[in-house]
């Protein structure tokens, strides 16, 4: 069992960092950071000085600024995936009998999932720029709970439309923001969305099928072995038949490739289906991932309870039980697949 409890240590390890550098990509203080600056302070007496300073500007560069490191790590996976699939299933599925058209599945998916990478890569998201923002203020009404009319972004010097947020990896203020996505190196806002949700869900789409596929074939492999009506002699010499952990061994070590791929695809296919299902029902009710969150830790920095009777904010309906900006499920996925654009009033 030495292998599957190797394996198990590094699936952990890979997914934890993912889920830790898709959580706190763009935040000053992350886990990655606390521990680096931990490490930083107990081997700085014997790390020489030019090392420390490269270190700080490599992390910086790497989780508070614009890089393509991610989108070669996401496409360098990829390319791992298909050409294991491609070189060693995609032969063994042949031979089982299954259909071309089957086997084509995963090279369809990987088409549409990078036109909508390239889509999310490429497109604006909805940057408010001094020439948008007349139009773009009209777009959203403030819901004076999250957003408050009249308050400006401090680096943009622009007033910030509802919905919007300044991104310091970016460094500018988008429109409908949702979040920075360091796997396609930009912020997800309403231009963007729609690429986005396609994207995770052709992704978590190629993940599953690859993964039935091979699991099919590894099914196969041990029917056709024979594995399940066999016995082996264990160390104090007792003959033993032979269970599933004993398959999954001999798997491992007559499959490594193979193997070891397929749990990473099923740890990944869980991953991405818990995040598209997540965002899915964002795009239903018509929220983000940035309202999300600041509506469960909002405190209105104008109604603190050492404020005055001045500095109260004006009474508003109570949207506490509902999104404010849902307009039904049909019209909040037309907002998103269909994204308003900035309203450009003529003059008379």
């Amino acid at each position: 069992m030495d292998f599957l409890t190797l394996f198990a240590v590094y699936v952990t390890v890979v997914l934890t960092c993912i889920v830790l550098v898709c959580k706190y990509s763009g935040q000053q203080q992350t886990p990655f950071s606390i521990l680096f600056n931990f490490v930083g302070k107990v081997f700085a007496p014997i790390t020489p000085r030019w090392l420390q300073k490269f270190s700080q500007r490599t992390l910086h560069r790497l989780f508070h600024q614009r890089n393509n490191m991610f989108i070669y790590l996401h496409i360098l996976i990829e390319a791992a995936v298909l050409a294991e699939f491609t070189y060693e299933v995609f032969g063994f599925c042949r031979d089982m009998d299954t259909s071309l058209i089957s086997l084509s599945v995963p090279y369809i998916l990987l088409v549409i999932k990078s036109l909508c990478f390239y889509l999310c890569i490429r497109r604006d998201p909805g940057t408010v720029t001094k020439k948008k923002i007349a139009g773009q203020l009209h777009i959203y009404p403030y819901d004076r709970r999250l957003f408050q009319p009249g308050v400006s972004c401090e680096t943009c010097n622009l007033v910030k439309p509802a919905r919007s947020k300044h991104c310091r990896v970016c460094n500018r203020c988008v429109q409908r923001f949702d979040h920075h996505c360091v796997w396609v190196n930009n912020c997800i806002g309403a231009q963007n969305t729609r690429y986005f949700l396609l994207y995770l869900f052709s992704v978590c789409a190629a993940a599953g099928d690859v993964a039935v596929l091979t699991g099919d074939m590894l099914l196969h492999a041990v029917l056709r072995s024979g594995l399940l009506r066999a016995s082996y002699i264990d160390e104090e010499g007792q003959q033993q038949s032979a269970g599933p952990l004993f398959v999954v061994q001999h798997l491992f070590l007559t499959f490594p490739r193979i193997v070891f791929m397929l749990g990473f695809l099923v740890f990944v296919f869980f991953l991405l289906a818990g995040y598209a299902l997540f965002h899915s029902y964002l795009a239903l009710v018509n929220q983000t991932s940035n309202e999300w969150y600041k509506s469960r830790g909002y405190v209105c920095q104008h109604c603190h309870p050492t404020a005055t009777a001045d500095h109260l904010c004006s009474p508003t309906p109570d949207h506490s039980k509902r999104n404010y900006y849902s307009r039904g499920i049909l019209r909040n996925l037309g907002e998103i697949f269909f994204p308003p654009r900035p309203v450009h009033k003529k003059d008379n």
